[in-house]
């Protein structure tokens, strides 16, 4: 049987009770601090984020914070044996090195201990040495590596010193089943770490180098799709007798390895599908990767979604373009013209206020507003993974043509500063000063970006918010046209969770933007119907007395009822003989016709002809329905092909 290990208390703790017990009534009160028990940080080292990505995205925020230009990320893909993560910032002195290893989750940035360390500005603690705002806060980021790997290496070195310094680490893992430690000792062993100096011959050099290896099997595999491929793999492997599931591999992909991680497998016959050629330099290879996106829209479904089009290892080369503080593919929108291209208002900060029209200039909306935002202005800031220079993937000009009355996209600026005046700073959370746009287009591309996503200092640790922080007002369609980004200059830091990858809902600042996002939202909706009617000139093929133009109002009706926008039309649904054939709209949902129908062209009798004719509008009229309830949009072009063709043979049988 095992021994009984008796718990000891702490001597402060001893002391705290007896004082407890001592107390009688309110007149001898006990006072003290709360305290966290080092099995918290524990947890921290053990693994806070949730995927692969999270971890490289903090990594990449540290290089910043330390002045870094330039990021280089370089990977074995498709194996993922071995990540390298490379950055040119202020690098590592033994003493920051020594704080970073002691005081996990006791940051010294944007504190006084970050100026004695050289890690923050001798003016602002909130600004890096160069003067950039910082995004980390509490001294956890190294460790998410702990989602890839619980051993890795530091080489880090700072300008004149001619010594560099290595760390090499192996982090323990915390197990639930773990009890705290016996004799009332309170620390927590959260790794070994051995350190050595080596002689540098460049005093000039320096910067910071993180070698991950034995990357963990769970984060291996996430980054090779393993799920995905061991899917298609197992599906290959049914037999003709049995029946197979519509599984299809990402349009595009890295590749795929064999269960040893040791042999590539082909993807019928190609063993990678990219976008860009080898020999493409990386920012054009990141330009392909977001137009090969677009170019969904005219290939398979006006809608395309990354989980569809990518396959793990290129959705994160995505997330982390948004994420991190970079400029935009094509340029901030703050940055363009204020008409020309779209129709601009500035919005209000008051409860019903209205947005007002920015009178047509050749000027910026960043010059005419005095925006702020520096996404791609002042100091550079490059990230590389492997092939790829990373650029913020949003666009918002040379956007595809649509079948929507209003051809041109609106541009909704806002910017506020609340001081929260007549709240004391413990309950307002302080200072909240922010600006943001919400851009309305006929087509916003992938779906991923149709929400509201919100950057602290130029960083994100989350994706796009379909929800709009939770509106609540029936705008669904609406809402797929609308891509939001705001931006925090002061402020709301406190609201982020641990992870950063969420927020607490129930801060201050939280519930006043969410309440001026909102109002923003009803700001949008109100110009946009109105210069919807004002242009509203549609025309639609058909008569009131025609059985086609009966069928075509029922599907217009539904759409105008289900979406609340008149002015918009249910999206094209064509059947052509040949789908490279398909009109150049990004809103078509193109069918090739022996997909859906057993006829692969039209019969040439004439009555068997109009009994065609009235199948093909009823069967476009139900997918339009369909569409204007999101159902379509849920399938894989497989399935949504499925779909038609049994109603087809429905539709046949009800009118033989």
């Amino acid at each position: 049987m095992a021994p009984t290990v008796q718990y000891q208390k702490d001597p402060d703790e001893q002391q705290l009770v007896e004082k407890i017990l001592a107390s009688e009534d309110r007149e001898h009160i006990v006072q003290t601090t709360l305290q966290t028990n080092e099995q918290v940080i524990a947890r921290v080292t053990d693994g806070i984020y949730r995927q692969p990505a999270s971890a490289l995205r903090e990594l990449i925020s540290n290089a910043y914070d330390a002045d870094a230009t330039r990021v280089v990320i370089k990977t074995d893909v498709p194996r993922f044996d071995r990540i390298v993560i490379e950055d040119d910032g202020a690098g590592m002195s033994p003493k920051v090195l020594a704080h970073l290893l002691f005081n996990i989750g006791g940051s010294a940035k944007r504190n006084e201990q970050g100026e004695s360390l050289g890690i923050t500005s001798v003016s602002d603690p909130f600004k890096s040495p160069g003067g950039r705002r910082l995004i980390g806060k509490i001294g956890i980021g190294l460790f998410s590596v702990s989602q890839l790997t619980h051993s890795f290496q530091i080489i880090t070195k700072t300008k004149g010193d001619d010594h560099r310094t290595v760390a090499t680490i192996v982090l323990r893992q915390f197990s639930d089943s773990e009890v705290a430690p016996s004799h009332g000792d309170s620390r927590y062993e959260s790794g070994k770490v051995t350190i050595w100096r080596e002689k540098a011959a460049d005093l000039t050099n320096h910067g910071t180098t993180i070698v991950l290896t034995s990357i963990r099997p769970q984060a291996r595999d996430t980054l090779r799709s393993r799920d995905i491929w061991d899917a298609i793999e197992q599906n290959e492997q049914t037999t003709l007798g049995e029946e197979r599931q519509a599984i299809e591999p990402p349009r595009f992909h890295v590749g795929r390895v064999d269960q040893s991680g040791k042999s590539f497998k082909p993807v019928g016959d190609e063993y990678t599908s990219l976008p860009w050629e080898g020999s493409d330099k990386p920012d054009l290879a990141f330009q392909k990767l977001v137009d090969c996106v677009w170019q969904q829209i005219y290939e398979a479904n006006p809608n395309p979604k990354l989980e569809r089009i990518f396959d793990y290892y290129l959705r994160m080369v995505w997330q982390l373009a948004l994420a991190v503080p970079l400029p935009y593919v094509d340029g901030h929108i703050f940055d363009m013209p204020s008409s020309g291209w779209a129709s601009s208002y500035e919005l209000s900060n008051k409860a019903k206020g209205s947005a007002s029209l920015i009178e047509r200039n050749d000027a910026s909306v960043r010059d005419i507003l005095d925006l702020k935002d520096p996404a791609g202005q002042g100091a550079a800031f490059e990230v590389f993974i492997d092939n790829l220079k990373l650029a913020r993937p949003i666009r918002f000009k040379n956007l595809p043509n649509t079948a929507h009355a209003l051809k041109q996209p609106l541009v909704f600026i806002g910017k506020c500063d609340e001081t929260f005046s007549k709240l004391k700073p413990e309950l307002s959370g302080g200072r909240l000063k922010f600006e943001a746009y919400l851009f309305w287009s006929p087509k916003i591309a992938p779906t991923e970006h149709q929400g509201s996503l919100i950057r602290i200092n130029g960083a994100s640790g989350t994706l796009f918010d379909p929800t709009f922080m939770r509106y609540q007002v029936s705008e669904q369609n609406r809402l797929r046209q609308t891509t939001c980004e705001i931006f925090v200059s002061d402020g709301l830091d406190s609201a982020l969770n641990i992870d950063r990858e969420s927020f607490n809902n129930a801060h201050p600042h939280v519930v006043y933007l969410t309440r001026w996002l909102h109002g923003a939202l009803r700001q949008l909706a109100t110009i946009q119907k109105r210069a919807a009617s004002e242009v509203r000139s549609h025309t639609r093929e058909q008569s009131q007395g025609s059985r086609v133009g009966a069928i075509r109002q029922i599907a217009s009706q539904v759409w105008t009822d289900q979406t609340d926008d008149p002015a918009s039309s249910p999206p094209t649904v064509e059947l052509v003989e040949d789908e490279k054939s398909a009109p150049r709209k990004s809103d078509a949902y193109v069918f090739k016709r022996s997909s859906v129908t057993k006829q692969q062209t039209r019969p040439k009798a004439p009555r068997e002809r109009a009994r065609a004719i009235i199948i093909d509008e009823q069967l476009k009229a139900i997918a339009q329905v369909l569409a204007s309830f999101g159902l379509i949009d849920q399938l894989t072009k497989k399935k949504q092909e499925a779909l038609l063709r049994a109603i087809h043979a429905i539709l046949e049988e009800r009118e033989g």
